[in-house]
C-alpha cells in the first residue's frame, strides 16, 4: 500500500460525535458551532473565534473587513493560492516579497524594504507549521499603523516564542481540510481580539443576516423568527454543527497529535541528517512547530520523487511559488531565494497514522537513492 504524504487521522470519538449531531435533528450553525468557537478562542488565545467553511473564506473576509480594495497587500509567494486569490478577490494588489531559505517563511528585510503608504495589510503565511518571526514583523507593521493577517492554515499547535499561531496579528487564519493538522473534512476559523472585525465577519458568512437561524428558531422560541436585516451584501461561509463536532474532537487530540508528527520529523532526522545532498528543516529557537509537513531539500529532487514512488511512497513539493503562475504575472517580480529554493524542496510523507513500518519505508528509500551528479535544481 503506497504511503501518502498528508493524511487525516481519525476515531470513534468522531464518530460518535456526528452521530449525537444527528439524532439531535438540528445540523445548521448550532450549539456545537458555538461551543467549537469558544474552545477553539480559548485555546489560541483570543477574544473571540469566528467558524467559517474553510480557511479560503477567513482569508477572504479578512482582506474584506481590512478594507484593501485598490490599495497593497504585502504577502509571500511560497503558500497555497488562495492565500493571494483572497487579494486579487478583493480588488487588491499581491507585492510578492522573498522567502527566509531555512524555513520558507516571508523575510522580514524583504517586508521592510517593500512597504510603501500604499500598503493596506502584511500577510504572513507559517509554513509547514512553523512560526514566521514574529517580532521584526510586527515591529514593522506597528510603526505603520498595519494589520497583519496570519495565515495559520499549517500551524495549529504552532507556536512563536511561546505564544499560539493566529494570535499575534490582528487576523489569524486556520484551516481544518481534509489534511490539516486537526480536520473537519473541511472548514476554517478565523481569530481576532477585535471586535468589530469579529461582528462583521459573523454577519458577513451567513449572507449579511443580522440574527442566525438557530437563535431565530431555537433559542428565541420562534418570536418573530422570520425577522432579521441584512446591512450588507454578505456570504454562505458558516459552518454547520456536523463539522463543528468533529472539530471539538480534534481540537481535543490536538497536541499529542502534534507530538506525533514531532516524534516523526525527529526520526527523520536523525536517520537522514549525514546524507550530504540532503538538507533538513530547522527549528528556529523562537518557534515550536506545528510540523504540519517535513519539507525537505534534495539535489534532484524530481527523481528523488519519481524513486520514492516506485517505492510506493508520495511526495510533494509544496509549492510553487505563486508568482509565477500566470495569473499574477503582472505582480511578478524577482525573487532569487523563492526561486532557487522551490526548485529543491520536497515534502516526505507526515501524519499520526504512520507506522513504525512507514517511517522506517521513508527512510530507507531516501537512504537508497543516489542522485545524478549532473541533475540541474528542480529535476
Amino acid at each position: 500500500m503506497s504511503i501518502p504524504v498528508l493524511r487525516p487521522y481519525f476515531g470513534d470519538d468522531e464518530v460518535e460525535a456526528i452521530r449525537e449531531v444527528l439524532n439531535s435533528g438540528w445540523v445548521g450553525p448550532g450549539t456545537k458551532v458555538e461551543a467549537f468557537e469558544k474552545a477553539f478562542a480559548d485555546y489560541v488565545g483570543t477574544r473571540f473565534a469566528v467558524s467559517l467553511n474553510s480557511c479560503s473564506s477567513a482569508l477572504f473576509l479578512s482582506m474584506k473587513v481590512l478594507d484593501i480594495a485598490g490599495r497593497e497587500v504585502i504577502t509571500t509567494p511560497m503558500t497555497f493560492v488562495s492565500t493571494n486569490h483572497a487579494i486579487l478577490q478583493n480588488d487588491g494588489t499581491p507585492v510578492f516579497c522573498d522567502i527566509d531559505a531555512e524555513t520558507l517563511n516571508i523575510s522580514p528585510e524583504s517586508i521592510e524594504a517593500n512597504v510603501t503608504d500604499k500598503t493596506a495589510a502584511i500577510v504572513v503565511m507559517h509554513h509547514s507549521g512553523h512560526a514566521c518571526d514574529m517580532d521584526p514583523i510586527l515591529e514593522i507593521a506597528n510603526a505603520r499603523d498595519i494589520p497583519v493577517i496570519e495565515d495559520a492554515a499549517h500551524a495549529a499547535g504552532g507556536r512563536y516564542k511561546g505564544r499560539m499561531a493566529g494570535c499575534l496579528g490582528t487576523v489569524g487564519c486556520f484551516s481544518f481540510h481534509a489534511l490539516k493538522n486537526m480536520t473537519t473534512g473541511d472548514g476554517g476559523m478565523l481569530t481576532t481580539d477585535d471586535e468589530e472585525i469579529a461582528a462583521r465577519v459573523k454577519n458577513l458568512r451567513w449572507m449579511g443576516i443580522t440574527r442566525g437561524t438557530y437563535d431565530r428558531f431555537r433559542r428565541n422560541g420562534r418570536a418573530r423568527a422570520w425577522e432579521y436585516d441584512i446591512e450588507e451584501v454578505g456570504y454562505k461561509f458558516h459552518m454547520n454543527d456536523l463539522t463543528a463536532a468533529i472539530g471539538l474532537i480534534q481540537l481535543a487530540k490536538l497536541e499529542s497529535s502534534n507530538a506525533a508528527r514531532r516524534e516523526i520529523s525527529l526520526q527523520y532526522r536523525k536517520a537522514l541528517g549525514d546524507l550530504p545532498w540532503l538538507e533538513l528543516p530547522e527549528e528556529k529557537e523562537y518557534a515550536r512547530s506545528a510540523h504540519h509537513m517535513f519539507v525537505i531539500r534534495a539535489k534532484d529532487r524530481d527523481g528523488l520523487i519519481e524513486h520514492l514512488a516506485e517505492h510506493e511512497i508520495d511526495a510533494g513539493v509544496h509549492y510553487q511559488p505563486n508568482h509565477l503562475y500566470t495569473v499574477y504575472e503582472p505582480y511578478r517580480r524577482s525573487l532569487p531565494v523563492t526561486e532557487q529554493v522551490w526548485q529543491d524542496i520536497l515534502t516526505l510523507p507526515l501524519h499520526p497514522a504512520m507506522t513504525d513500518d512507514d517511517i522506517g519505508r521513508v527512510i530507507a528509500a531516501v537512504r537508497d537513492f543516489s542522485p545524478k551528479p549532473e541533475a540541474a535544481p528542480g529535476s
